[in-house]
């Protein structure tokens, strides 16, 4: 099963952060069941607060574990590579989407769960992308 669709195939049953996280993060000893622990808080823009998308910081958890290993023993070396990617990556979904915050990326004129399922799947298919994007 690809990335994009095991994000999907997740979404069904856990939020957008933990559906990023699960489907692309394992890797360096993070399990996906630590991948949907750790991105738990993260669904409806930071515990539904519309604030910054899921799929925006799953995807953002994800560069943590594949390129922020350094981040415990030399922070001051690992810092600038990982933030670059961090910004790089919150750029292109900017650029692509308009925003990175949760409650703008939905259509407004949709019922709510209607624009729920409809803007997360695709933002959710955009994160993987980017995050391919960046290997």
């Amino acid at each position: 099963m690809s990335e994009t669709e095991k994000v999907l195939e997740l979404f069904k049953k856990y939020n957008c952060a933990q559906a990023v996280f699960a489907a692309c993060g394992p890797c360096e000893g993070f399990t996906e069941e630590m991948c949907l622990v750790a991105a738990g808080p993260f669904g409806g823009g930071m515990g539904r607060m519309g604030e910054t998308c899921g799929a925006v910081t799953g995807a953002l958890l994800t560069l943590g574990v594949r390129y922020g290993q350094e981040m415990a023993t030399n922070p001051a070396e690992a810092r600038e590579p990982l933030y670059t990617r961090v910004n790089d990556f919150a750029e292109a979904f900017k650029a692509r989407h308009g925003s990175l915050i949760c409650r703008e990326l939905k259509d407004p004129k949709q019922p709510k769960e209607q624009a729920l399922k409809n803007a997360c799947r695709n933002l959710l298919v955009s994160a993987v992308e980017l995050l391919k994007e960046q290997q």
